[in-house]
């Protein structure tokens, strides 16, 4: 027998017997897991609490200038208070109505329609907002249907607020 085969016949012969050392390791391995398992159960997302105040994250990207449009010319402008050029898109604010402005029944429907208008156009032009999907992405006229939000607030609960659009009830009610 070589001098190999007797070592590797000694060693297979040999049983692991954990030291006193080894077995307080694995005792302290143990432990630290157990107490660390609620940390690690949300990793690498922290666990959100109701007594944590979440700060607020504003996911508004959009903005631009809006002017007036004068027959559609399709560049970030106001067609009337609920109708918008937005990059080359036209948009239907979906949550609420205004008073027409493009064959209005009478004198105080075009007046609250001019309002409005002007008053959408400010408040898009105000800073950053976003567009959000609601029930259907177009109307039967090719607008695109989004509820514009900033601040995760409606900008057409501000025009209702303010008189000057109300809630849309899924059909045009006469302003006269």
């Amino acid at each position: 027998m070589t001098w190999f085969s007797r070592n590797r016949e000694a060693s297979s012969l040999r049983r692991w017997k954990p030291s006193g050392v080894t077995l307080f390791n694995l005792a302290m391995l143990a432990f630290a897991a157990a107490w660390l398992a609620p940390e690690w159960r949300d990793w690498p997302f922290p666990a959100l609490t109701l007594d944590a105040p979440v700060p607020a994250v504003s996911s508004d990207r959009l903005s631009a200038d809006f002017a007036l449009c004068h027959r559609g010319d399709g560049t970030n402008c106001v067609v009337d208070g609920d109708t918008f050029w937005f990059a080359g898109v036209k948009y239907r604010i979906a949550d609420i109505d205004t008073p027409e402005t493009h064959s209005p029944r009478c004198a105080a429907e075009a007046a609250l329609g001019a309002r409005a208008t002007e008053r959408l156009a400010a408040l898009l032009s105000a800073g950053p907002f976003s567009l959000e999907s609601g029930e259907r992405a177009s109307d039967r006229y090719g607008r695109a249907l989004r509820i514009v939000t900033r601040d995760g607030a409606s900008i057409g609960e501000t025009l209702v607020a303010e008189g000057l659009a109300r809630q849309w009830g899924g059909h045009r009610d006469p302003w006269c």
